[in-house]
C-alpha cells in the first residue's frame, strides 16, 4: 500500500483500496460547515456534519470517528467544552479546535485540551487541511498504549 493512502490523499477514485478516514465537523455556521466539507471531502476524507455540540456527542457515542473538528462559538454548548466532554468519552479522539478569537482569548491546545487550535483566517483552508493530515497520520503511527506491552514485558518492569 503507497504512503498516499495512510495520509488521506488519496482520490475519489481510489477508495476502494481503503476505507477512508472519519471526521465529524461541528459548526453552527452551515455556510462554513458546507465549505470545510467540500474541502475535505474532496480530499477523501467520510465526512459527518453536525450544527450542535450535543448532537455531536451523541453522534460520537454511536459512530467510530477519527477525528473532530469543532468551531469555538456555538450555542448552549461551545467548543471548549464539547472537547472537554470529549476527552472524557473519547480521551483519544484527536480534536481540531477553530476560532476567530485564538489570538484575543489566548487559545492554543495546551488551555483548551484540543490536539491542534486553527485561527480562521485567509490561510485556514491550507492550515485545516496540513493539521487534518498530520493529525491521522500520527494516529496511524501511534504505539501502543504501555498498558498494552507484552505481560512479560510488563512482568521484568515489575521485577526493577
Amino acid at each position: 500500500m503507497g504512503l498516499l493512502p495512510l495520509l488521506g490523499l488519496m482520490k475519489k477514485s481510489d477508495r476502494h483500496f481503503s476505507q477512508p478516514q472519519k471526521i465529524l465537523l461541528v459548526d453552527d455556521n452551515r455556510l462554513g460547515l458546507a465549505a470545510r466539507r467540500q474541502v475535505l471531502e474532496e480530499l477523501g476524507y467520510e465526512i459527518v456534519t453536525t450544527t450542535s455540540a450535543e448532537a455531536a456527542l451523541e453522534i460520537v457515542s454511536s459512530q467510530h470517528f477519527d477525528l473532530v473538528v469543532t468551531d469555538y462559538k456555538m450555542y448552549e454548548m461551545n467548543g471548549l467544552q464539547l472537547i472537554a466532554r470529549l476527552r472524557v468519552t473519547a480521551p483519544n479522539l484527536p480534536t481540531i479546535l477553530l476560532s476567530g478569537f485564538v489570538e484575543p482569548l489566548g487559545l492554543t491546545e495546551e488551555s483548551t485540551g484540543a490536539s491542534a487550535v486553527i485561527s480562521k483566517s485567509a490561510g485556514e483552508v491550507g492550515h485545516l487541511t496540513r493539521t487534518v493530515r498530520s493529525l491521522l497520520a500520527s494516529r496511524i503511527n501511534r504505539k501502543p498504549a504501555s498498558s498494552q506491552r507484552s505481560s512479560s514485558a510488563a512482568a521484568a518492569v515489575r521485577k526493577d
